[in-house]
């Protein structure tokens, strides 16, 4: 193997789990001496255009043949099967979460994106998942055998231990992530919609340009819930600025429909913060039962339930507070994650 080429569509700086996950992969690559580069397809994955296609295949079709590719599943399970085909034997295909699980999909969407990516897989020399949910799911409803399987979970870098808000009475929550249907805040905003007499303030952290029209209803649905005072929609921020927002929060809520890992649970727990989340998806193993207090997904009682819970209980707050700091020694680190990908990839002979 003379290389990895990391073909990743898009824009890699953007502030997502996937995108961070591809940024460390290959920056961790660099201090380990591995020969990796960047390959940036176009961004209209997963609904490429046949220009984007054209050019994928024009893309890839220049690297050195003995190179091995590793594909992002947001590019790689929506390409047509005449070219997964093609590339037969030369793919690591790097699955975070299948494309037919995203919210929002029509059934007759959905279905389609599940038979191209099973289709795309089968052509896949190797495959890793984020997570052991998502092999799960790979073997079950996409035919891949369990064997090509590698699950290289996302790593965490060690963290200050949050300190909280400082406020003995309003609780700060944090949720974060990028503002699209899956990550479930029209149903955060509601359980909070019920919960007006508690003292609580939350800021959202995540990209709000990824799904406009989620974004405005979702300013829309605070406004009419009269919490505009209470709650902050914050943007994308940098590192700098993130570390502080985890630093002086004293809840961390995630109410996604669905995580292919859920890396921000584990950025939360390495801050030592307790946690309310859903069970959807990896969520529901990615944070310990002991630091995290888990609802169904997309049950607006049930989460407005285990707001109540922990927003009136501190002594409940602090004792998930310290499970989560016990739990952060334990989280596996980039190197780790980083060194078993390049493993697979090496094993795979064009």
């Amino acid at each position: 193997m003379s290389e990895i080429v990391f073909a990743i569509p898009g824009d890699l700086s953007l502030p997502t789990g996937g995108y961070g996950y591809g940024r460390r992969l290959l920056a961790e690559w660099r201090e380990m001496g591995v020969a990796a580069q960047h390959l940036q397809l176009p961004g209209g994955f997963p609904n490429p255009s046949e220009t984007d296609l054209a050019e994928t295949g024009r893309a890839i079709l220049s690297q050195s043949y003995d190179s091995v590719l590793l594909i992002d599943g947001l590019a790689y399970g929506a390409f047509p099967e005449s070219i997964a085909a093609g590339l037969a034997g030369r793919v690591v295909a790097l699955v975070h979460h299948p494309l037919g699980l995203e919210t929002g999909l029509s059934p007759v969407q959905a279905a389609e994106f599940v038979r191209r990516e099973a289709a795309a897989l089968r052509y896949a020399a190797a495959v890793i998942a984020s997570s052991e949910t998502t092999k799960r799911l790979l073997v079950a409803d996409f035919a891949v055998p369990a064997e090509r399987i590698t699950v290289a979970e996302p790593g965490v870098d060690p963290a200050a231990r949050a300190v909280g808000s400082g406020d003995g009475e309003t609780v700060k929550l944090l949720a974060v992530g990028s503002l699209v249907p899956r990550k479930g805040y029209d149903v955060l905003v509601a359980a909070l919609e019920g919960l007006a007499d508690r003292p609580w303030r939350l800021t959202i952290v995540g990209a709000d340009d990824r799904a406009p029209a989620t974004t405005a209803a979702l300013k829309a649905q605070i406004a009419a819930a009269g919490l505009s005072g209470r709650t902050r929609l914050a943007g994308a921020l940098g590192q700098s600025e993130l570390d502080m927002a985890y630093a002086k929060a004293d809840l961390f809520v995630m109410p996604s429909l669905f995580e292919g890992y859920g890396m921000v649970l584990t950025e939360a727990l390495a801050r030592g913060l307790p946690i309310l989340c859903t069970t959807g998806g990896a969520a529901a193993e990615t944070a310990p039962d002991d630091a995290a207090l888990k609802v169904p997904p997309g049950d607006v009682a049930a989460l407005r339930a285990g707001l109540a819970r922990l927003l009136d209980d501190r002594d409940e707050r602090q004792r998930r507070a310290d499970a989560a700091w016990q739990a952060a020694g334990a989280l596996p680190r980039w190197r780790r994650t980083a060194t078993i990908v390049a493993e697979v990839c090496a094993k795979v002979i064009p």
